[in-house]
């Protein structure tokens, strides 16, 4: 659907001002939008998989794990696809956060893939300047992902930060000088962002941040000790059909979570660079980012 189209529908949870903001921004932050009896009942699941990951002594199918990462120094990166390891994951992704992305992909929603990030007090863990739709390329980029705010979120503990207006322009190359993925834009680029134009989404627990998979976004390091979780759900519009492997599917990826399955794709002209092939597997955007597949 077109952006008009889109607009044009009655809202579920956004105000017309906000989702406005994210056409013309390419995200928008909405604060204290979570109810807090679901928040509560993430952070305790949230906790006790932080407590789980203390066992595991490098990264596998649940958890990713930093350098050092150990039963008495956890460094816990990425709890991966928390939409099958507790169902409140999964009611989370289906209920409030499927009506806020019906607001903006339209009235049919498809479930994409959803993770759980954490950010860490040590300089190496900045999330580096990317976008995400090179990860997954569609038909179109009615593509977006949703996170929530498990923890206060400000400048302290590196928060979300994008740059107004990058969806509209070119994509960025993520293979660096020897054709190696790397999941992020090179230095020489990342040099040349006009740092004027970025917006750093900060806000207490049960915030959501929104952002199009073209939008350009990274994250600061974090100066708190203690870590920050971010609850990450990606959707697509239905007619948004993806032509490369996923990176890392389960029973519920390409699921309906509203309205109906279309069968018409929608195409965008504008081109997309293509990933590696993951149909053997993934790991995560912190070990592209670090050099380690």
């Amino acid at each position: 659907m077109q952006v008009q189209q889109i607009l044009s529908q009655p809202a579920r949870v956004l105000t017309q001002g906000q989702r406005e903001k994210y056409f013309a921004d390419g995200f928008v932050c909405v604060e204290d939008i979570v109810p807090n009896d679901t928040l509560i009942e993430l952070q305790r699941v949230t906790a006790e998989f932080q407590d789980k990951s203390r066992a595991e002594t490098t990264s596998g199918d649940t958890f990713d794990v930093g350098s050092g990462h150990c039963a008495e120094t956890p460094i816990l990166r990425r709890l991966k696809s928390p939409d099958i390891q507790d169902d409140a994951y999964w009611s989370f992704s289906t209920g409030l956060m499927a009506d806020i992305a019906a607001d903006l992909l339209g009235p049919n929603v498809v479930f994409h893939h959803s993770k759980l990030n954490f950010k860490w007090f040590e300089a190496s863990d900045t999330v580096k300047w990317h976008q995400d739709i090179q990860f997954f390329p569609h038909t179109n980029y009615n593509v977006l992902t949703i996170g929530c705010y498990l923890a206060d979120t400000d400048m302290s503990n590196g928060p979300l930060a994008a740059l107004k207006g990058s969806h509209k322009e070119d994509l960025y190359d993520q293979y660096d000088a020897e054709g190696n993925w790397t999941g992020m834009l090179s230095d020489e680029d990342a040099a040349g962002i006009d740092m004027s134009r970025v917006e750093y989404m900060t806000g207490k627990a049960g915030s959501i941040t929104i952002h199009n998979a073209r939008t350009l976004h990274y994250s600061p390091a974090s100066k708190n000790p203690v870590p920050r979780p971010l609850l990450l759900n990606c959707y697509t519009s239905s007619d948004a059909k993806p032509y490369t492997a996923h990176p890392q599917p389960t029973r519920n990826t390409y699921k309906v979570v509203r309205g109906e399955q279309v069968i018409w794709a929608e195409h965008d002209p504008r081109p997309c660079q293509i990933p590696p092939d993951w149909s053997g597997g993934y790991t995560s955007i912190y070990a592209a980012q670090a050099g380690e597949n």
